[in-house]
């Protein structure tokens, strides 16, 4: 089958906007997307990068600081260029681990300025697209969401704004466009590998899951591509655990 013939296959004519596309979750996303023969439009900070995978994919890529209105408008219209997208993944985030009394006002605006509001307005920003284009969108919160954990009183407040987020945006956009979130546990990218790097604190949190061990980024782009399909053309206003059953088991150990 040719690419086209792919690409009408799964309902992706239209690009799919990848976000964070240089990160752990963003690239893997990428190519399984461009696997599957979606067209694609990446957008990242790290322009060298950002141009190497966007070669490696045969890619369109726009550089661009997501919490820049001015950036985040650039990239959505060169993004747009077309008239339609099929999707948007937003796989940007961070992980703020601060006990409560260092943790700044600066700290907590940070978080949700690029976890929550920077999100919200590249849909906003992309709405007539996903629109034209019956498209899907895929946000990205966190187990820490949730479930509580010690230091997560920055990200974990953030991230629950984000699944907060995906099901308003399913309500308000439906029923042209499909919006989902899904929830990772630690996953080995690398802005986690502040935690991940460390053998033995990476054993310990593995152990806390009942499939005891850290995600992989394919493990969370493979349900992120599932919904940005024609396959998921039922699934909306869902947040998703992929996280090893962290969030509602207990591990035996």
């Amino acid at each position: 089958m040719s690419v086209a013939g792919r690409v009408r296959s799964i309902g992706m004519a239209a690009p799919v906007l990848v976000f964070g596309a240089t990160g752990g979750i963003g690239s893997a996303l990428a190519r399984k997307l461009a696997r599957s023969g979606a067209p694609l439009h990446l957008s990242g900070r790290d322009g060298e990068r950002l141009a190497n995978l966007a070669g490696e994919l045969n890619a369109r890529a726009t550089e661009g600081d997501v919490c820049d209105e001015a950036h985040l408008a650039r990239v959505v219209a060169e993004a747009t260029a077309g008239g339609a997208l099929s999707g948007l993944a937003f796989c940007v985030g961070s992980i703020v681990l601060k006990p409560l009394a260092r943790a700044t006002v600066e700290d907590h605006l940070a978080a949700y300025r690029l976890n929550v509001v920077a999100a919200a307005r590249s849909v906003a920003l992309a709405a007539g697209a996903l629109k034209a284009g019956q498209g899907a969108v895929v946000l990205f919160g966190s187990v820490a969401a949730r479930s509580g954990f010690p230091n997560h009183s920055v990200i974990g407040p953030a991230k629950a704004a984000v699944e907060g987020l995906a099901i308003a945006l399913a309500a308000e956009l439906a029923p042209q466009v499909r919006v989902n979130a899904i929830s990772p546990s630690l996953t080995r990218t690398t802005i986690a590998r502040p935690l991940t790097e460390n053998e033995a604190l990476a054993k310990a949190i593995a152990a806390q899951h009942p499939i005891p061990r850290l995600g992989e980024a394919e493990d969370v782009a493979a349900l992120a591509a599932f919904l940005l399909s024609a396959e998921a053309s039922w699934i909306t206003g869902q947040v998703f655990a992929v996280d090893g059953g962290r969030s509602t088991l207990r591990s035996k150990s």
